[in-house]
């Protein structure tokens, strides 16, 4: 067991997660030159171009994966949140003026959050600059007061105080400024280039296409009539056929796409511009160029296409020999990073996925494009026109009773027993206008897409599986050991596996706060007490174990004296070096001075495994006091950050106050990295990654979360200065902690979890977990949470959407626990684990048994719904995948032997029409009441298979073993409210 401690390679789960950052996955920017027949140069650019290969020989080996996430980064279900929350729901608008005299508008709403009964305040603070939103937590005993809430945004000065408006018609223009966001709706230009050709004249002068082109048409989407067209028409003319007869469209994941097809809008012999093609395709933010002929023959490049709008180029080549797609993507200079990253080789065999990896890419594509100086710039001035004309247009009713002369009131207050029933005729007429607008942007087809049917078969790489069942402690720290977790809880040090009894370690004298597991290294690192006694422990973690398997008696405190590292008294944080490859390093703060801890030499290499075992228990003599480093102020966040070299450019990264600064290990000097201009500072997290070998900081705090590159020199000290590699974000809650698992992001806030990609920061998921609480992240991601919440969206929306005023949340909207089933009853609380090798994309070399006594997978007798794993850990056999299965279909259903009949669910399935491979099935909306009905319940699965399995687990019992309800119920996010409309 110990010689296998030795080989288990810790390191590389740490390498997969911290030191994969790498921008190469998405291309090389390089100077594009067209030229004609003749060779002489007609156009330049510079392209970022992405094919999917990568040089062998650059070293970043650890960061080339061969399979890629598809994701729609910022879906508009979670980014479209006036339309989500607020529209047709009762809440309270402002208007006011910042110190430079430009006006805002504030919105805020109390919901719940996707109705998993947490309520929270959604807040959107629209300005001239953007939109920005957050979430707030809602307390029943503490009222939200306006200035809070845009003190939160960092808005605190302001020339005219906020006043609410109260009149209803305010939802339409607060909808009109959530649009400039950009279209739901996708246009995209499709050119098809014969072999040979150069230059765009001739590629727009093909009256036809080939056998295969006219394939990949019908694999992107179904051949509509435009005369009569009632759906997205994607400035296509369908009343007169003056664009053209037919044309190619689809729907992908709510979103409606117009492909505007070279050969089939109008040609003309005597135009060899063809000028009306033009006209469309050289307006299209993206096109795809379907060209023909061989691999070696002259490739198409983006300088070929005359077109100032263009900004991104899809190149499609197929292959009749094996049947594939080769796909090349290039983009603008400007138009920043956007996934997902092509595969490598970029070779698609399955068309489907082809197709998914295509419409993802591109739609993800548009969307970076409007990022871009030259559509941002254009966006930020119409969004200050609306704004400043909408002010103008409120200024007159001041003296009015639309609006309120209360500046700083409450956001949602009670309303005075006098003008009580007035109040709620308001509001009334409020929810009806705006559930009618509501409807209204519905059947217009520009509602941002729900998630409803999307993602019933493809496996999220973060899904969660239950590690354990029923966890009663409140945990302090932990850390995983093997697939074990050890963790310090108010009951003591606990060794718990899945399916496993828990076995105590230390006992509640022992109260540690933070901990590190170093399987390679035989270490267990530890600080435990706090003020004046607390100290830095280390552990042999072969003696652990040894009094694990012989079962003696429990370690105290008094039985860890030997274990104390000196100079460590009064320490209340540490931090280790985490990156793999460099000797291990501690650096522990006691208040504000710094003490240097290093390993004096490695047992693992200069010692076999039987000189390890003779060792002493304790291995404090193994390491080695370098030196004292003081500092202005206490560190709140410390982390260590690696040089290039190793040799005096080690950094330390410390914050306090209002900062982030670099401390020099070897000489100790200061640099400023990142100052923060904020009245309250709340300090998250500083992440140490590094992009292609070289080291930068993720610096989270507040709702901000920026990259910040080191770049080393002069011995050393490193140059901090703005680079065009740095980059910020922000979150939509305040999280309390952060993970970095490229090439996502994970913020944990009280009641979510938010997934970002660590390239852009953008979204690209939010699960919702009741009371969620961290528990360990080193490897596998574990955290802990009620048992998930059961509920009828229906009744939940309808209740939501009610007339009565939310400022004081009835039952059903507070958390609540559905294993409860008597009063006084505890929430149930559970462990859950995310495994980190589905988060980075490949398996990941672990240790192979626990510390505890392998599990046996028995069938148990009784009849308690037990959460178990969604996602299988990639150490499961097919056997015990199929015993886990059968047994949870058992427990679901409480029956042991009985045939499992298909749930209500599954069976709502089999009729939701799918997308097979023949591309004339799926669903078109042809008329106003088709459309609401294919937006809502079928045209949103369109472009993801649901399942055809006949197991009834593949599917149908998925959702009950979750800890949080994904959107997967087969509604759309607005027919609840249309049936309340009704």
């Amino acid at each position: 067991l110990m010689k296998h401690f030795c080989s288990s390679s810790v390191s590389e789960d740490l390498g997969c997660r911290r030191g994969e950052f790498s921008r190469k996955h998405y291309g090389s920017v390089e100077l594009l030159i067209s030229s004609d027949a003749d060779g002489a140069i007609q156009r330049a650019g510079r392209f970022r171009v992405e094919n999917g290969s990568s040089d062998d020989n650059t070293g970043y080996a650890p960061g080339t994966w061969h399979r890629t996430d598809v994701h729609l980064e910022n879906p508009e279900y979670y980014t479209r949140w006036y339309f989500k929350y607020f529209l047709g729901k009762v809440h309270q608008n402002y208007i006011g003026t910042d110190s430079e005299k430009n006006p805002f508008f504030l919105s805020v709403v109390l919901s719940d959050q996707n109705n998993q009964r947490v309520p929270q305040y959604h807040s959107i603070l629209w300005r001239k600059t953007g939109t920005q939103k957050i979430c707030l937590p809602y307390s029943p005993t503490k009222t939200l007061s306006v200035k809070s809430i845009l003190s939160a945004m960092s808005l605190e000065k302001f020339e005219k105080s906020p006043k609410e408006i109260f009149h209803p018609d305010i939802q339409k223009d607060l909808l009109v400024l959530e649009e400039q966001e950009g279209s739901v709706n996708f246009k995209f230009g499709v050119l098809y280039a014969k072999d040979g050709q150069l230059t765009d004249d001739e590629m727009f002068s093909n009256e036809t296409g080939s056998e295969n082109f006219q394939r990949f048409l019908h694999l992107l989407g179904d051949t509509i009539t435009l005369k009569g067209w009632t759906g997205y028409r994607g400035g296509l003319d369908t009343k007169n056929n003056t664009t053209g007869t037919f044309s190619i469209y689809t729907i992908y994941q709510g979103h409606e796409i117009m492909f505007h097809v070279s050969t089939m809008l109008p040609y003309s012999r005597e135009n060899k511009q063809q000028v009306e093609r033009k006209r469309h395709i050289g307006n299209d933010i993206v096109t795809i160029v379907f060209q023909e002929g061989e691999e070696t023959a002259p490739a198409f490049k983006p300088s070929m296409i005359r077109s100032h709008f263009t900004h991104i180029f899809a190149l499609v080549r197929y292959n009749e020999q094996n049947d594939s797609y080769r796909l090349k993507i290039f983009s603008e200079e400007s138009v920043p990073l956007f996934g997902p990253p092509l595969p490598s080789p970029p070779v698609f065999t399955n068309h489907q996925e082809f197709r998914d990896f295509v419409l993802v890419k591109l739609i993800n594509g548009e969307k970076a494009t409007l990022e871009t100086p030259t559509f941002s710039q254009k966006r930020q001035r119409t969004l200050d026109m609306l704004i400043r004309s909408l002010y103008q247009d409120l200024m007159p009713d001041l003296n009015k009773n639309m609006l309120n002369r209360r500046s700083f009131s409450d956001v949602l207050p009670e309303s005075p027993k006098s003008t009580r029933k007035k109040e709620e005729a308001r509001q009334a007429e409020f929810v009806r206008l705006g559930q009618a607008l509501k409807l209204k942007t519905a059947v217009k087809g520009d509602a941002p897409a729900t998630l409803a049917t999307t993602s019933f078969c493809k496996k999220e790489p973060w899904e969660s599986q239950s590690f354990c069942s029923n966890f009663p402690h409140e945990v302090v720290c932990a850390d995983s050991w093997g697939q074990s977790l050890l963790v310090s809880t108010d009951a003591g040090i606990l060794l718990i596996d899945d399916g496993q009894s828990t076995i105590q370690v230390f006992d509640k004298t022992l109260q540690i706060k933070q901990m590190h597991v170093l399987e390679a290294l035989d270490y267990l690192i530890a600080r435990t007490d706090r003020g004046k006694d607390s100290r830095l422990l280390v552990f042999r973690l072969s003696s652990v174990q040894k009094d694990i398997e012989t079962k003696q008696m429990i370690r105290s405190k008094y039985d860890c004296r030997e274990n104390k590292l000196e100079r460590t008294k009064g320490c209340h944080l540490y931090a280790i070096n985490t990156h793999h490859g460099s000797e291990l390093r501690i650096v522990v703060a006691i208040r504000n001075k710094l003490l240097l801890i290093t390993k004096k030499y490695n047992p693992c290499n200069s010692l076999t495994g039987s000189t390890l075992l003779s060792l002493s228990e304790s291995p404090v003599e193994e390491f080695q006091y370098i030196r004292e480093i003081c500092l202005s102020d206490p560190p709140v966040v410390m982390t260590l950050v690696d040089g290039p070299t190793g040799d005096s450019d080690n950094m330390i990264c410390v914050a306090y106050r209002h900062q982030f600064d670099l401390v020099n290990e070897s000489t100790g000097e200061s640099y400023r990295l990142h100052h923060i201009e904020a009245n309250k500072v709340n300090f998250v997290a500083a992440i140490d990654v590094y992009e292609d070998g070289e080291a930068g900081l993720l610096l989270c705090y507040n709702y901000v979360c920026q990259y910040r590159k080191v770049y080393p020199f002069n011995g050393g000290s490193p140059l901090i200065q703005p680079s065009a590699y740095d980059f910020h974000f922000s979150w939509n809650q305040v999280p309390y902690a952060v993970v970095c698992a490229f090439p996502y992001i994970l913020a944990f806030t009280t009641d979510s979890i938010e997934i970002r990609l660590v390239v852009n920061g953008n979204l690209v998921h939010t699960a919702v977990v009741p009371e969620l609480q961290l528990v360990a992240s080193r490897s596998d991601i574990y955290f802990k949470a009620t048992a998930a919440v059961s509920g009828s969206s229906h009744s939940s929306s309808k209740e939501m959407s009610s007339r009565s005023s939310p400022q004081t949340p009835t039952a059903y909207e507070m958390p609540e626990c559905s294993l409860s089933s008597s009063k006084g009853e505890v929430p149930c609380k559970k462990l859950y684990k995310i495994p980190l090798s589905n988060l980075v994309g490949r398996s990941i070399e672990r240790p192979l048994k626990s510390p505890l006594t392998p599990k046996v997978i028995t069938t148990p007798t009784s009849n308690v719904i037990t959460s178990l794993p969604v996602t299988h850990s990639l150490s499961l056999s097919r056997m015990e995948i199929k015993e886990i299965a059968n047994r949870t279909r058992k427990e679901l259903l409480g029956i042991l032997d009985e045939p499992v009949p298909r749930t209500e669910g599954a069976q709502k399935q089999k009729k939701v029409p799918r997308r097979q491979s023949d591309p004339k099935q799926g669903a078109v909306r042809s008329t106003s009441s088709d459309r609401i009905i294919s937006a809502s319940f079928e045209s949103y699965s369109e472009g993801r298979h649901l399942s055809t399995s006949s197991d009834p687990d593949s599917v149908a019992n998925r959702e009950e073993s979750l800890p949080f309800s994904y959107p997967f119920h087969l509604t759309s996010l607005y027919d609840e409210d249309i049936i309340d409309l009704k």
